[in-house]
């Protein structure tokens, strides 16, 4: 049997079998949202800042780059720039230079100064606090939009779906879609809005964890009896 963290067996319930129906869904992902904040209680996000400017550039910077290797670049760049305004006005090739080693560094570089650009111009130098003030911004979509509001403003707009989280809804059978967007509206329908950004967090620990790509350990999995896709 699945053990938690605390030592504790978790308690034993069916896998599904056949057509689930959407009750069941959802109070199994209930189930395991509890079991994760049980196995992972300071899931957070992993990206190192001190606010909703350094957030949004960070997220930036995460696309096809590691958090880790991002949090190596970040503190350079903003004691560079400590501020919207001040990256505004900084000359492409000096960013480039900063934020290298994150790949993708011109589009990044692009991205990181046209959203600068328009929180000053648009918004007094202040990271706006919409969904659809932020999508609007350059280099930002609903992901990063998402990562900011949950963790920044503390606001439950969506989901984010990263490859963790599109690897896991589909492992645990909470979604047959493989587009994020379409993922993400899926889990909205599953998961309380108020687990809306912890279940990212969630999803992405036992992802790096255990249920890995492309082989999870699900012997050591504390979903392995109510996981669909369990081979155990």
């Amino acid at each position: 049997m699945a053990r938690r963290a605390d030592g504790g067996a978790a308690s034993k319930r069916s896998r599904p079998r056949g057509r689930e129906t959407v009750a069941a869904r959802r109070a199994r992902t209930a189930e395991i949202v509890a079991r994760l904040h049980a196995e992972y209680p300071d899931a957070k996000c992993s990206l190192d800042h001190r606010n909703a400017y350094e957030l949004l550039a960070a997220t930036i910077l995460s696309a096809q780059c590691t958090d880790e290797r991002v949090n190596l670049v970040t503190p350079a760049l903003f004691e560079r720039y400590p501020t919207p305004e001040d990256l505004a006005g900084a000359r492409a090739e000096e960013v480039e230079d900063l934020i290298r080693s994150t790949g993708f560094f011109r589009n990044k570089t692009k991205s990181l100064l046209g959203m600068a650009a328009a929180v000053t111009e648009r918004h007094a130098g202040v990271v706006p606090s919409t969904m659809d003030a932020l999508v609007r911004l350059p280099g930002v979509g609903r992901k990063t939009a998402n990562v900011v509001l949950g963790n920044a403003f503390h606001l439950s707009e969506g989901v984010v779906v990263d490859t963790h989280v599109k690897r896991l809804s589909g492992r645990l059978g909470l979604t047959r879609e493989t587009d994020p967007e379409k993922i993400e509206p899926d889990l909205m329908k599953l998961v309380a809005r108020e687990e809306w950004t912890d279940i990212a967090h969630l999803f992405i620990y036992h992802g790096r964890a255990v249920c890995r790509a492309p082989t999870p350990r699900c012997e050591v999995c504390v979903l392995n009896d109510i996981c669909p896709s369990s081979r155990v």
